[in-house]
């Protein structure tokens, strides 16, 4: 006789919706990107995505690395680590376990790209 298995909750499904933003996120990243764009100071943008994190990748000129990057860290060592902003060179400009505080805490005029 076959052994037969009921399954509930399957955490591989949840697992595998979480590898992106999701829509409050993405709305919120996005509108920001909108403002900086009418700005001038924001020309480009991508994604970046691996095991551990996803990015969103900023770009003043499309042919550079990219300037500014929005992370949403999957496995986090601190609560505070879920998202993080980072520089071109890899340095944590700010981190928050909330999105939308951490885009809000930053005065986007004032933060200078250098290049």
């Amino acid at each position: 006789m076959n052994k037969i298995r009921l399954v509930i909750n399957n955490e591989v499904k949840r697992k595998n919706k979480e590898k992106f933003f999701v829509k409050k996120e993405l709305q919120s990243i996005l509108n920001l990107y909108a403002k900086m764009v009418s700005n001038g100071s924001w020309k480009d943008y991508s994604f970046s995505s691996g095991s551990r994190e996803i990015s969103f990748d900023v770009y003043q000129r499309a042919s550079e690395k990219p300037v500014l990057r929005i992370l949403k860290n999957f496995k986090p060592n601190y609560h505070n680590e879920k998202f993080l902003i980072k520089d071109k060179n890899g340095k944590i400009l700010k981190k928050s376990k909330n999105l939308s505080q951490l885009i809000d805490k930053i005065s986007w005029n004032n933060l200078k790209l250098v290049k």
